[in-house]
């Protein structure tokens, strides 16, 4: 029987996603809690893989095991698993739906904070000093969306066989003293959210012309002042799929 389970956690204490062979990662926790409640080996498959320090507040795993789950299920989850990770819902599902490969739009969000919350330490990119001209990153959005090959935000190495990323938002919001990025797409490259949030920062700060902007990404190009934001200001905010 096959199940998607819906978590959200904090990154700050685990080496991203997916399983490392050093340091502990988000997959290795629910794989070791779904193999203790459902006592069978359980290996969990989730809708992508966030970096080292990255947060999640929506994301979406699928895991097979033989037996129906307990109706307390999620309660039981919630009780082994760690402070930061958090069971959500267990949802029953078909034999071929995939977390991953089925996920038609991801959107990520990215958080700048300019008052000092020491209850938000590590899960927003505090700046108090950071002065940038929004309405110029509002512009490098636009600019972004008309783009679908994006070689010039992929970390190097990353093993990439497509640089396609079928965007449909991409824009900046003010909520009180945050200043949010938000980006929707139906996939993204690896380190793709960071680098582009980089360059909107570079342009921001006046180091960086939309125009060396737009025709690094036309020239598909790595950006000469390449910068990658912070991970623990990131946060996996929603995945859809056309079943749930």
């Amino acid at each position: 029987m096959r199940y998607f389970l819906e978590i959200s956690y904090n990154g700050a204490q685990y080496n991203g996603w997916q399983t490392q062979p050093n340091g502990t990662a988000v997959q290795q926790v629910i794989d070791h809690c779904l193999s203790t409640i459902t006592r069978e080996p359980v290996h969990c498959l989730g809708c992508g893989r966030t970096d080292t320090g990255v947060h999640a507040s929506q994301f979406f795993l699928h895991f097979d095991v033989e037996a129906a789950l307990p109706e307390d299920f999620v309660r039981r989850m919630n009780a082994l698993a760690p402070p930061d990770i958090a069971i959500h819902r267990v949802i029953p599902v078909h034999p071929e739906a995939h977390a991953r490969f089925d996920a038609t739009l991801r959107s990520y969000e990215y958080i700048f904070c300019h008052h000092k919350d020491v209850y938000r330490q590590g899960l927003v990119f505090y700046q108090p000093y950071l002065e940038l001209d929004v309405a110029l990153m509002q512009q490098a959005c636009a600019i972004l969306l008309q783009f679908d090959d994006f070689p010039s935000f992929c970390k190097s190495k990353s093993g990439a066989k497509t640089y396609i990323v079928h965007l449909q938002e991409a824009r900046w919001e003010q909520r009180a003293d945050d200043l949010v990025f938000i980006i929707s797409g139906n996939r993204f490259l690896r380190g793709m959210v960071r680098l582009v949030v980089g360059a909107m920062i570079q342009i921001g700060k006046g180091k960086m012309t939309l125009e060396e902007f737009e025709s690094g990404i036309r020239e598909k190009r790595r950006f000469r002042l390449a910068l990658s934001a912070p991970a623990h200001g990131l946060y996996l905010c929603r995945v859809e799929y056309p079943y749930l």
